[in-house]
C-alpha cells in the first residue's frame, strides 16, 4: 500500500470514528450544551463550503480541462448534490438524524438504532469525499477530514443519546455511536476498489467536483440549519466564519 493511500484511509477512518466521540459526550456530559453544538456545528459547515467552493471545484475543473462553469464540472457538482438529496429522501423524516440532532427525544432503544442505521447510510459518501480529497492533496484531504469530523460528533450524539436513555448502558451507547461511523472507510475503501484504478485525470476532477457538491449540500442541508437551530445569539454565525478563516489559513499555510 502506497503512502498517499494509507494516508487517504487513515484520514477517512479518524474522521468517521468521530461519532464515538459523540458517544463519549453523552456519558459524560449526558445534554451538551447547545451553544457549543451551534458553534461547532457551524464550524464544520463554514470548512465545506470554503474548501468546496476555493480548492476542490476549481482543482476539478482543472484537471477536468474545462473552465470553472464548463458543462462536466457543473453537471458532477450537481450530482453530488443530487447524491446527497436522494439519500436524505430514502431515510424517514421521523429517523432522520440530521433533523434532530439533540433534544428530548424519546427514551426508545428503536431510536437509537434507527438513528445509527440511517447515519451508516449517510456516511458512504462522507467517506468518498475524505478519501478522494485527501489522494488528491494531502493537506486538503486533512482539511476536509476535520470538517467531516466535526459534523460527525453531533451525529454520535444523536445515536448515543437515546440508547443510553433507554438502556442505561455506557458501553452499548459507545459501541453503537463509534460503529455507525465506520461506514466512512467502508464506503471509501468500495470506491477506491470499484473505479479507484480505472479513473485517469479527467476522471478525478469529476470526482473532486462531485466531492465539492456532496459538502455544499451537507453543509447548507444538515450543518447550518442545525447550527442555527442549536445556537443562541451568533454563535452559529461566529462558528461558521470561523469555520471558513481556519480553512483559508490552512490552505495558505500549506501552499
Amino acid at each position: 500500500m502506497d503512502s498517499a493511500l494509507a494516508l487517504a484511509l487513515l484520514l477517512t477512518s479518524l474522521a468517521g470514528l468521530a461519532t464515538g466521540l459523540g458517544g463519549v459526550l453523552v456519558v459524560l456530559l449526558r445534554n451538551p450544551p447547545p451553544g457549543v453544538l451551534g458553534a461547532g456545528l457551524g464550524l464544520s459547515g463554514g470548512m465545506m463550503v470554503y474548501v468546496a467552493f476555493m480548492e476542490l471545484l476549481p482543482s476539478g475543473a482543472a484537471m477536468v480541462g474545462e473552465p470553472l462553469g464548463g458543462p462536466w464540472t457543473v453537471t458532477a457538482f450537481f450530482a453530488g448534490m443530487g447524491v446527497s438529496a436522494a439519500i436524505d429522501w430514502l431515510v424517514p423524516e421521523q429517523d432522520n438524524p440530521h433533523d434532530a440532532v439533540v433534544g428530548d427525544q424519546p427514551a426508545l432503544r428503536r431510536t437509537g438504532i434507527l438513528a445509527a442505521i440511517a447515519i451508516t447510510i449517510h456516511n458512504f459518501p462522507e467517506g468518498i469525499a475524505t478519501f478522494y480529497s485527501a489522494m488528491h492533496d494531502p493537506t486538503v484531504g486533512l482539511s476536509v477530514g476535520l470538517a467531516v469530523a466535526l459534523h460527525n460528533v453531533p451525529e454520535g450524539i444523536a445515536v448515543a443519546l437515546p440508547l443510553h436513555r433507554a438502556t442505561g448502558s455506557r458501553r452499548k451507547a459507545l459501541a453503537w455511536a463509534t460503529l455507525s461511523g465506520l461506514a466512512e472507510p467502508l464506503g471509501a475503501g468500495l470506491g477506491y476498489l470499484l473505479v479507484g484504478h480505472a479513473l485517469g485525470e479527467a476522471g478525478v476532477g469529476l470526482v473532486l467536483a462531485t466531492v465539492a457538491g456532496i459538502m455544499v449540500f451537507l453543509a447548507l442541508d444538515q450543518l447550518l440549519p442545525n447550527a442555527k437551530r442549536y445556537g443562541s445569539g451568533h454563535e452559529s454565525v461566529y462558528g461558521l466564519l470561523g469555520g471558513m478563516l481556519l480553512m483559508a489559513l490552512t490552505l495558505a499555510w500549506a501552499q
